[in-house]
């Protein structure tokens, strides 16, 4: 199922909402429980959903597809970051081949002949376990919403990944287990001040203010349950108004959502409402792509299976409210 954090212009309070099949429209959680007798107290927010595990989505398929349940169409709603405060977030580095050519891109930006040594260390780090960061969990928004710049930064670029939500907590989670513990999966826009990035990242601590700002941070347009969806095969999409800016598949993933749940788990536990960024797929950024954003592009992230993520993206002084 399809599950999305809505909100409208009569009730600007988020809710949780069922995506009908055709993806056009949705049904209130909330408002279903009610009319079916039920206390609507647990399907307030898609954290709660998430806690409630998979008693409370059978519940949910019950309730909304009895007869009678008004659907509110897509075209009258406000769709929201499905998740909006997760619980934690982190972002992983699964393709080998983003590695390569981003680097390999930077490389050329700078004028350089050859990698640099901290380049070459992530390198060998990645062959032998999985690298992440965490990202901030309180900049994070929804599809449509329009994105302003942070005055610190003019190179604008876009990073095509998936989130993985945790539904059921863990600490030492064997590989083999691991998908038990997947509620489902979004698209993830990893933002990045490509200008500041290069340079902070000379610390040696890794990203800070290049991805850590208002709205960095865009999940939607909702979350797919895992019972119907996993990216051991999807097409992944990026298109700048309108055109094509390259295309990949999750099936390239050096590291699967298994391997990255196993290792984050050892000795630490990880929580229902953790999202995991399965980093940027092979070509999926503007600094692969040899063609980084400017002011007002549109920018859709398509992953088949799952939906499309569209934000607008303007530079600071055209519209940041100060």
């Amino acid at each position: 199922m399809k599950l999305a954090t809505f909100c409208t212009e009569a009730n600007p309070a988020a809710r949780v909402g069922l995506v009908t099949s055709a993806c056009d429209a949705l049904i209130d959680v909330a408002a279903a429980f009610v009319s079916a007798g039920r206390d609507p107290s647990g399907v307030r927010s898609m954290q709660d959903v998430i806690e409630g595990g998979e008693a409370l989505l059978s519940e949910i398929v019950a309730h909304c597809g009895a007869s009678g349940v008004e659907t509110i169409p897509l075209a009258s709603l406000r769709l929201l970051a499905p998740l909006p405060r997760p619980v934690q977030m982190r972002d992983c580095m699964c393709f080998e081949e983003h590695l390569v050519g981003s680097a390999k891109a930077a490389m050329q930006r700078a004028g350089l002949t050859e990698l640099p040594e901290r380049s070459r260390q992530m390198h060998e780090i990645f062959k032998k376990r999985p690298i992440y960061y965490k990202a901030n969990r309180f900049a994070v928004v929804g599809p449509e919403t329009d994105i302003y710049w942070p005055p610190y930064s003019s190179v604008m670029d876009y990073e095509l990944e998936m989130g993985c939500i945790i539904g059921k907590g863990g600490r030492d989670i064997a590989r083999a287990d691991a998908r038990s513990h997947i509620f489902g999966f979004t698209i993830f826009n990893d933002l990045s001040a490509r200008d500041t990035q290069a340079f902070e990242m000379q610390s040696g601590l890794g990203p800070s203010k290049s991805k850590d700002f208002d709205s960095a941070n865009i999940l939607g347009p909702w979350i797919v349950t895992a019972d119907e969806f996993y990216p051991d095969d999807a097409a992944m999409i990026v298109r700048v108004n309108g055109d094509v800016r390259s295309e990949g598949n999750s099936g390239s993933m050096t590291y699967k959502f298994e391997d990255l749940i196993a290792f984050i788990s050892a000795s630490e536990t990880l929580h229902a409402g953790e999202v995991l960024g399965s980093g940027t797929v092979g070509g999926g950024c503007g600094l692969e792509a040899g063609k980084l954003l400017e002011d007002g592009d549109i920018v859709e992230l398509e992953i088949k299976g799952i939906g499309v993520l569209r934000n607008r993206v303007f530079a600071s002084s055209k519209g940041e409210k100060k």
